[in-house]
């Protein structure tokens, strides 16, 4: 097999869950698939970036331009396996700095553009990196994280707008570069974990598993092709938005829409009218920010052919609304960090709302329950993943390691999922979610999605609190979509609302109206922050 390729037998389903086997050559980086092919297989004209303030960028210029920052990172001296952390904005740079450093063999960290200096400091001195990358926007907080790390990385890197900015860097440099001859397990990029129960890990992935996550979901599930334009809610940042916007236009020779600014409901109906992507990747709570809008606006959405969404349950009355509203259905899907992108998703010809379907081809899973055997379906139990595309370890924490890499290909989610008789699964919250109220276990998603029916609710999050007697009992925390409407009468009629749909022993005992719910970046509810008061 030539170097740098990979052959995808579609007879010979892959033994880790059906679809196809992908089979990789000795050598591998993965930059040469995802930039380098596209030159000789005539798309080197097509645009492959098109941003919301007005930039394109073809595929021949993307190659060149990566090439340009690869070697750009090799003259400042940054060497094979070295770290570069990247606090960057949804835009070129980020696909030249990622790909010109996988090219050049230095392995690209991006991390949450939201973070505060002490985050960005905390993953600089966890990862050791070499250099960090940053867009003037953040230079506030990225830059004091530079100067007080210990021990400091080498080299800054604003993108642009100062002196040894990438861009400068860019200019200077040759649009030549031959790819570094790793090997298809070869460590390529890292990602922190988004912090949902705790502090970041950083997730070490290689090279061999962007494009199976790239084969397995987008294409086999979403029938992706080179035809298709993606638009992600979900920034680049974190695996969700990074295949969405990124590998998976790449991987097919599709075009991308990038929006820098954070989303919001009207800006991401303008991007679907002018742009007229026909994927659009979000989060639940997006869609129920949009929902509010098409009660009173709408928007041109003739161009979607499919919405996917990820990183919270998504409660069935969204999906109803949505399609009622617009026409396209919204498939639900569930991934992690350390799986790298989407493992459980609907079907176009297989889907169930409030579910979060069935396994992805290329994956295997499995309930677990509290004794370490295989639940029987229709009982709760942590979600287990088999599949090629998961992480090889975490960085520097051989505990979190082990408690999550469970041997022969097995990866621990730490979700609590049920498995209904057809294959579907249904997720019930994370584990150290969960409630046990009255000696049963109760899944704050189910309380969640409840509440979230309720017409005048736009979200809500659910935790466990002690009562009086020391006994765990749900609390609501709950935002409605007219703040105004928070009184007590408002409390007692969702606490009705609940007893009505749920069992007896499942609704909120106390309400707290709030304006908006901590999340991490890919739109999960932290719990933890719910539990500690902090909002």
């Amino acid at each position: 097999m030539e170097a740098h390729t990979h052959e995808i037998n579609t007879d010979a389903g892959d033994p880790s869950g059906g679809g196809s086997r992908l089979e990789f050559s000795g050598v591998y980086n993965a930059a040469v698939f995802f930039i380098d092919r596209h030159l000789p297989e005539g798309r080197g004209g097509k645009v492959a970036i098109r941003t919301t303030d007005g930039e394109q960028v073809t595929y021949a210029e993307l190659a060149g331009r990566v090439n340009r920052c690869g070697n750009a990172l090799l003259t400042l001296g940054l060497r094979r396996g070295e770290r570069m952390v990247m606090v960057v904005k949804d835009c070129p740079e980020f696909f030249y700095l990622f790909w010109g450093a996988i090219k050049a063999g230095i392995v690209p960290v991006p991390v949450n553009t939201m973070l505060r200096s002490a985050d960005y400091q905390y993953v600089l001195e966890d990862s050791q990196a070499a250099a960090m990358a940053y867009s003037p926007e953040f230079a506030a907080e990225a830059e004091p994280a530079i100067e007080q790390a210990r021990p400091a990385p080498a080299h800054k890197l604003p993108v642009e707008g100062a002196p040894g900015s990438v861009r400068g860097l860019m200019a200077a440099a040759s649009p030549e570069l031959e790819a570094v001859p790793t090997s298809p397990e070869d460590d390529c990029l890292w990602l922190y974990s988004s912090g949902s129960t705790g502090s970041p890990k950083g997730a070490v992935h290689v090279h061999k598993s962007i494009p199976m996550t790239c084969q397995y979901y987008p294409v086999e599930v979403l029938g992706l092709t080179e035809t298709d334009v993606t638009f992600s809610s979900a920034k680049l940042f974190f695996a969700y938005g990074l295949g969405n916007a990124m590998t998976f236009p790449l991987y097919v020779g599709a075009s991308t829409v990038l929006a820098a600014e954070r989303p919001t409901p009207a800006s991401l109906f303008a991007a679907i009218e002018k742009f007229r992507p026909t994927i659009f990747f979000s989060v639940p709570t997006l869609f129920a920010g949009q929902l509010k809008l098409l009660d009173s606006e709408s928007p041109d959405v003739s161009s979607l052919r499919v919405c996917t969404s990820a990183g919270e349950a998504l409660p069935p009355e969204l999906f109803s609304r949505w399609k009622e509203k617009t026409g396209v259905i919204i498939l639900e899907a569930m991934g992690t960090t350390e799986a790298l992108h989407v493992f459980i998703s609907n079907r176009f010809d297989a889907f169930k709302p409030g579910y979060t379907g069935l396994i992805v081809p290329g994956f295997e899973g499995k309930i677990v329950n509290e004794d370490g055997g295989e639940a029987p379906r229709g009982e709760a139990g942590e979600m287990w993943v088999r599949a090629r595309t998961g992480l090889r370890l975490y960085w520097n924490k051989p505990e979190k390691t082990a408690a999550t890499l469970k041997g022969d290909g097995w990866l621990s989610t730490g979700d609590t999922m049920i498995q209904d008789e057809e294959g579907f699964y249904l997720f019930h919250g994370r584990n150290d979610d969960m409630l046990k109220v009255g000696g049963i276990w109760c899944s704050p998603a189910e309380i969640e999605a409840r509440l979230i029916e309720h017409p005048k609710v736009l979200e809500s999050g659910v935790v466990g609190r002690a009562d009086e007697h020391g006994l765990i009992k749900p609390e609501a925390w709950v935002v409605l979509k007219n703040a105004a409407d928070a009184n007590e009468a408002m409390e007692q009629e969702l606490r009705e609302h609940c007893k009505t749909g749920l069992a007896p022993y499942k609704y909120p005992r106390w309400f707290r109206f709030v304006e908006d719910l901590p999340k991490t970046a890919t739109g999960k509810i932290q719990r933890f922050m719910l539990r500690k008061g902090e909002v």
